[in-house]
């Protein structure tokens, strides 16, 4: 249920998006329903009418089970009247008004969670800018959707082990953790950026009350160096310059009392700063 939860909450930012991107009135979607072969619309933007609201997609049939089916993106220049794709949502789509429609499922692991449509209300093409535009928000969903599960992964494989830092598991802890915290700055949705990093953060150990306190981003930079990671490797990978790597590492030296990269990290797990 959170999963889906989240999921929905992606798609409606989503839509918003996908308008603006493609400058398209209208714009709807919704997940795959868990252990069927369909899709629930369920979030709508700028519709006329609730005639598409909580509409079953199977998957195969329309335009956006045809794109579930095929995992690929779809579109009809007029709905009503084509030929591509069967013709069992005729009628709530002709209420709503809507002639020209993509469909551009959301695909994570191979599998398909969901379809976003863009529509017109007058039968012209949609040309290739609109779909690449549309895919693009797609892929932005596809994304936030595997960063959260990561997430929820990393949190599980953590709990057993917690205090544990010899556990076989822990390394692989360790790199998705830096894996994630290298992914936040590039998540576009705020809130689904402090979430990833509020998850990141339980993964240490409170800081001592007398211990050195690392600013955030110099715990970001201590863990890709416990990676093994090379300044100018950090510094792709979190975005930043690589003599603003430097600074972060030097004043992460200095308040763990460490005059190498190693001891530094060393420190900082010690102290619990990292995981």
């Amino acid at each position: 249920m959170a999963a889906d939860a989240a999921g929905t909450v992606e798609f409606r930012g989503a839509l918003a998006r996908l308008r603006r991107a493609t400058g398209l009135p209208v714009a709807f979607g919704g997940l795959v329903e868990s252990g069927r072969p369909q899709i629930r619309i369920s979030e709508l933007s700028g519709t006329n009418t609730m005639a598409l609201r909580s509409l079953a997609v199977t998957s195969g049939n329309g335009l956006g089970g045809k794109a579930v089916a095929l995992a690929r993106p779809c579109a009809v220049t007029d709905y009503s009247s084509s030929r591509q794709i069967s013709h069992e949502y005729d009628i709530p789509v002709a209420v709503e008004g809507i002639r020209s429609v993509f469909a551009v499922p959301v695909v994570v692991g191979r599998r398909v969670r969901g379809v976003l449509y863009g529509a017109l209300r007058a039968a012209q093409p949609l040309g290739d800018r609109t779909l690449s535009a549309a895919v693009a928000v797609a892929r932005d969903v596809e994304q936030a959707l595997v960063v959260r599960e990561q997430a929820r992964e990393l949190l599980a494989a953590a709990r057993p082990v917690a205090g544990a830092d010899t556990h076989p598991c822990w390394e692989q802890v360790r790199e998705a953790h830096v894996a994630l915290v290298a992914l936040a700055p590039r998540i576009a949705d705020p809130g689904l950026r402090s979430e990833l990093l509020a998850a990141c953060g339980l993964l240490t150990a409170p800081r001592p009350a007398s211990g050195a306190g690392l600013a955030p981003r110099e715990a970001d930079v201590l863990l890709c160096v416990a990676e093994g990671a090379t300044n100018a490797a950090v510094a792709d990978r979190l975005g930043l310059r690589p003599e603003t790597v430097k600074g972060y590492l030097r004043s992460a030296m200095r308040k763990l009392g460490a005059h190498t990269r190693g001891e530094a990290v060393a420190a900082a797990r010690r102290s619990g700063l990292l995981p």
